[in-house]
């Protein structure tokens, strides 16, 4: 069945003629009636009276009002989808990791709410993986992760590297590793640690550092917000290794001590990435172009993590 069968056989049935119905489709009546023929051929069943005055059968009475349905809503989704393309979204879902949230989105955010007012964001902070993993099953537009090529490598998926950052320890004032200006790798591995949780790429990109160097990695304990951290660390003997932008707020913070790790040094890499089918869609197209820019600053700029605070405190 073809939706211009179901047209045709509604023309003839609400015009009450198949010359009407031609005439509303803008075709010839001899196409208005082959249409309809080839639906009846379809459902082996007759739709119409055809005498003088044009009736519906038994079987037309029952297709009716379900081609009426069928063709109101292709004709909701054939608008919604102009809209769409037109830039008219109603929202715009982002799923980022909790330092971006803190550093980079907020310049952006602030710039495309002023660019597409009538476009609601929602902004959720999840790990990396898990937030690629949603990007996959349609739940948000765009993310803003850690790369792992394993979900990034992919034909329908595009993607931007924003900047690059050492991973550095996080500890307590007190504690026996702030002898060090830079931790060497082994002073490291001596002490338990607080990590993420699955589904965090910090936790991925810790553990294959340790497996790589053929150390054990001595997770006591797994959370998964940094505030949650600092109050851990803070107590005493555990030790936290986490990326530069999450430890900013960290520096002036007397009972902690931030450290980076001699070699090898850990760093991650930072991504903005959407579907491919995603960015035909102006707003999105619009908001991965800002991040993209915002990214590129921090790029250029010697140490990017102190220009990203600096713009998320613009007015």
């Amino acid at each position: 069945m073809r939706l211009e069968q179901l047209e045709a056989f509604l023309a003839v049935a609400e015009t009450g003629s198949f010359q009407a119905a031609a005439k509303r489709c803008g075709v010839t009546q001899s196409t208005v009636s082959r249409q309809v023929q080839s639906l009846e051929s379809e459902l082996d069943a007759v739709l119409f009276h055809r005498t003088a005055q044009i009736k519906l059968t038994v079987a037309g009475d029952v297709l009716l009002p379900r081609a009426r349905r069928i063709s109101q809503d292709w004709q909701q989704a054939t608008n919604e989808i102009a809209d769409l393309m037109a830039g008219k979204q109603p929202e715009l879902c982002v799923a980022a990791i909790h330092s971006v949230c803190a550093y980079l989105l907020p310049t952006v955010l602030q710039q495309f709410c002023q660019d597409y007012p009538q476009v609601q964001m929602r902004v959720t902070a999840l790990g990396s993986d898990r937030a690629l993993k949603v990007l996959r099953d349609g739940l948000v537009d765009i993310v803003i992760v850690m790369d792992n090529p394993r979900l990034t490598i992919s034909t329908d998926m595009h993607v931007q590297t924003l900047y690059e950052e050492p991973v550095e320890v996080l500890m307590a004032a007190d504690h026996p590793l702030t002898q060090f200006e830079t931790v060497p790798w082994d002073a490291l591995t001596r002490y338990p640690q607080v990590v993420f949780k699955d589904g965090y790429g910090m936790q991925r990109l810790v553990q294959d550092q340790f497996d790589r160097c053929g150390q054990t990695l001595q997770a006591a304990l797994e959370l998964n917000t940094l505030d949650a951290f600092r109050g851990v660390v803070r107590q005493g003997n555990l030790i936290a290794l986490l990326p530069k932008s999450a430890l900013m707020e960290n520096r002036g913070d007397a009972s902690l001590a931030v450290r980076p790790i001699q070699d090898p040094v850990i760093t991650r890499r930072v991504v903005v990435a959407t579907t491919c089918d995603r960015m035909n869609i102006p707003p999105i197209q619009h908001f991965f172009s800002l991040v993209q820019a915002q990214g590129e600053q921090a790029l250029l700029s010697p140490d990017p993590l102190p220009l990203m605070a600096l713009n998320a405190g613009r007015p």
